[in-house]
């Protein structure tokens, strides 16, 4: 079997140490003569190791392998040469070798795959061609935008679709934020629990089953928020949902039918959470958030009657929702309003002690929704929604004419990891090495954006930056965010403009994403957008 097994092991696991040179898969020190290293080479890609430089063999061989998985010649599926074998046609330790595989499993973008040995599991986008700026003139105008598919996208003031379009576009690195490590989705547990509840289930519960959700799920459900986010409730009262972004147009559609058209939200908010209200039919409100969260006196002075939030770890600002602003809000919510309560990235802190959910403090004026796609992948499209007695009734009809209900298999696998004590551990080791990329952007931004202002970096999966001023400051000036972000992607880096993400004007600023890739090249990523931002300011 190949070394995979065990490098892919040690990516899970993360680092031992902060410094990767002093572990087994550290370079060999360089030849000290050029010669001995002439004629060396492997058949497996014409690889020639007289051409990488002194003390630089493990990433040179990581890029030649890189590079052959962007341009075709080894596609997905292809087999990569045992550890072995190529650190004995090249003439190099075994450890060069293993560094350079978990470097690119690390990106994801090969796997091992027991006795079918290491395979290239996902090929990258070649990088795109540079931008070009155009001079300032003496009145300072802006530089012009970057051309390409990336000055159509944040050129464009029409924000319809945005982040699937970028989505969907080719990137070296994606700086995206909302995505977790999938690397280190627990594939082993995930399989050991789904194998058990195949050999449990019957017949009978393949067929239409409760639109609430499965009774084990619900169940589990309840167990896990009450250990986690100090919620009590009953599974009657949980609804399983296809995610947080079901659990709002439901949400919605509960709303109009009781009158409420005008929905209150955090400016600046997740665009893709607004937007979905705003394909319902609704008018959104904007409420201004600051240090210490949502203004509720800027909500009460709104006139809205319904509020969606993010208190815990508040996109994009990463700002908690503080002491006072919540016994505001709870005054509110007895007043007749209604809260909606988006649990983002509750789960993932590092640096802040943990935060109660607003439905542990007041279950009867709060609709929670949460989800598990910030904590095992968002392709599961599991979550659920807890909402007060007098709208359950109404939110599960809506349910049942969605979809009649989510699939059964995936709720009772992720029932029995509930169960288990397996998600927990998974939580306690993702947290791990989100904290480790974090540290590493950080270390980034301060290397490569000396004046830029971070924000949110106690917790999550993302941290803001903004130049000139807080979030929801005023204005700055010299750049627009979306002609970065597009410089950004022109060299194969994608991140979030934070314009995205509000109503009303503030700073420039981008939101960055950092738990989906590897250190190395979170350094990257902020590396190119230095140097866009220095051009953009030239």
């Amino acid at each position: 079997m190949d070394v995979m097994s065990r490098s892919t092991a040690s990516s899970v696991q993360g680092s031992k140490s902060a410094h990767p040179a002093t572990r087994a898969g550290a370079e060999a020190p360089a030849d000290t003569t050029a010669a001995a290293d002439a004629g060396v080479g492997s058949d497996f890609l014409q690889l020639d190791i007289g051409q990488a430089p002194p003390g630089g063999r493990t990433a040179w061989l990581a890029d030649r392998l890189r590079s052959a998985i962007a341009d075709g010649r080894l596609p997905v599926g292809a087999r990569l040469p045992a550890s072995r074998v190529l650190a004995e046609e090249l003439r190099v330790t075994r450890g060069v070798v293993t560094e350079a595989y978990r470097r690119l499993a690390e990106s994801g973008q090969i796997a091992g795959r027991g006795r079918l040995g290491t395979v290239v599991v996902a090929a990258p986008a070649p990088p795109r061609a540079r931008a070009t700026a155009m001079p300032r003139t003496q009145d300072h105008a802006r530089a012009a935008a970057p051309s390409g598919p990336g000055a159509a996208l944040f050129g464009s003031g029409d924000r319809e679709g945005v982040v699937d379009a970028l989505r969907a576009l080719p990137s070296r690195i994606d700086l995206s934020p909302g995505v977790p490590d999938l690397a280190a989705f627990p594939r082993t547990s995930w399989l050991r629990a789904e194998r058990a509840v195949l050999a449990g289930v019957t017949p009978a519960d393949f067929g239409y089953g409760d639109p609430r959700g499965a009774p084990a799920l619900r169940t589990a459900v309840v167990g896990w928020l009450a250990r986690n986010r100090g919620i009590r409730a009953d599974p009657d009262e949980v609804v399983v949902v296809a995610g947080v972004a079901q659990a709002l147009g439901l949400l919605g559609r509960i709303l109009a039918a009781d009158g409420i058209r005008r929905i209150a939200v955090e400016d600046p908010g997740s665009l893709g959470a607004r937007q979905q209200l705003e394909y319902g039919g609704h008018e959104i409100v904007p409420v201004p958030v600051d240090a210490a969260g949502l203004d509720v006196g800027a909500l009460r002075a709104s006139g809205a009657r319904a509020v969606l939030l993010t208190p815990a770890h508040q996109f994009p600002t990463g700002v908690v929702l503080d002491g006072e602003r919540r016994r505001e809000l709870l005054n509110w919510a007895a007043d007749g309003g209604t809260v909606v309560e988006d649990d983002y990235d509750a789960e993932h802190r590092y640096d802040r002690p943990p935060v109660p959910a607003l439905r542990a403090l007041m279950p009867e004026g709060v609709c929670y929704a949460g989800s598990v796609s910030k904590l095992l992948a968002p392709a599961l499209r599991v979550g659920w929604l807890l909402v007060p007695q007098n709208r359950l009734d109404a939110v599960v009809t809506a349910k049942r004419y969605a979809d009649l209900g989510n699939g059964i298999l995936t709720q009772l696998v992720l029932a029995r990891l509930m169960d288990s004590g397996e998600l927990e551990r998974h939580l306690r080791h993702v947290r791990q090495r989100h904290r480790r990329r974090r540290d590493a952007m950080l270390r980034a931004i301060e290397k490569h954006l000396p004046g830029a202002h971070v924000h949110g970096a106690a917790a999550g999966l993302h941290l803001t930056v903004t130049f000139g001023g807080p979030p929801g400051g005023a204005r700055g000036d010299g750049f627009r965010d979306t002609d970065l972000a597009a410089a950004a992607l022109a060299e194969g880096v994608k991140a979030h403009p934070l314009s995205w993400h509000r109503i009303t004007p503030g700073p420039p600023g981008l939101v960055l994403g950092y738990a989906a890739g590897p250190a190395h090249e979170l350094d990257e990523g902020i590396a190119v957008i230095g140097s866009a931002l220095r051009g953009l300011l030239a």
